[in-house]
């Protein structure tokens, strides 16, 4: 009967344990866990840093230069918000490498621009139509690239895309004027006519993203755009100058 009994008891067991639940053990949890962490960032390396530029620009444009921090940037990115200061130091630091990407796109799009030419005056005015399209496109970043009291221009990047878009600058109106301009040297002759092309586009393209053209629009002939405005300034004020060929 003991054995019996023993043997009862011992299938009663074996059938409860078998109906309860199963323990996790304690080595399977900590890799879930992991997983969890994995998943919530993503980001390995460089592209860290990236991201985060990334999710600066998009930041920029839509809440503007006033809602661009770097705890705004980290929510952005789904990052914590150590990650910004860690790969920029600070908020300088971070608006000064997003400014170096805005110029590099700038000049990118302006040197595409004067590439797809095949006259002297489409040349003359590609980069300043391609100019007024990048701000169109990219307000945000138009104007942080120019806040200089934001910047850090000491920053190599920075310093390096700033003096690339001047020098595009400088040659195409060495080109108009016929003659080679050096970035680092320039006649007083010089300095006024880049000094007048860069005011005139900039100027323009101030006014027209306030808004400030649309009382100038409204009088002109149905249909006419800020584009067409644009190119009639330039015609006036290249004609006569540009090389025969």
């Amino acid at each position: 009967m003991a054995k019996s009994s023993t043997t009862a008891d011992t299938k009663s067991e074996t059938a409860h344990l078998a109906r309860a639940p199963k323990k996790t053990s304690p080595a399977s949890r900590p890799a879930r866990r992991r997983a969890s962490a994995k998943a919530e960032t993503p980001y390995h390396h460089g592209a860290l840093r990236e991201a985060l530029l990334q999710a600066a620009e998009r930041v920029l444009e839509r809440d503007g230069l006033g809602g661009l921090t770097l705890r705004a940037v980290a929510r952005e990115a789904g990052v914590s918000h150590a990650a910004p200061t860690h790969h920029f130091g600070d908020l300088t630091g971070l608006v000064s490498e997003l400014a170096a990407i805005g110029f590099r796109q700038f000049n990118a799009a302006m040197a595409s621009a004067c590439d797809a030419a095949t006259s002297p005056l489409e040349r003359a005015l590609a980069r300043p139509k391609a100019y007024v399209a990048y701000a169109q496109a990219h307000p945000g970043m138009y104007g942080l690239m120019f806040r200089t009291e934001r910047l850090d221009y000491s920053r190599p990047s920075l310093h390096e895309a700033a003096e690339s878009s001047f020098a595009g600058l400088a040659n195409a109106i060495g080109a108009m004027r016929q003659e080679p301009i050096s970035g680092d040297k320039l006649t007083i002759e010089q300095g006024a006519a880049i000094a007048r092309a860069w005011s005139m586009v900039h100027g323009f393209t101030m006014l027209l993203l306030d808004g400030r053209l649309e009382d100038i629009l409204e009088r002109l002939p149905d249909g006419t755009t800020a584009e067409q405005l644009l190119e009639a300034i330039l015609k006036s004020t290249v004609a006569g100058k540009l090389p025969s060929t």
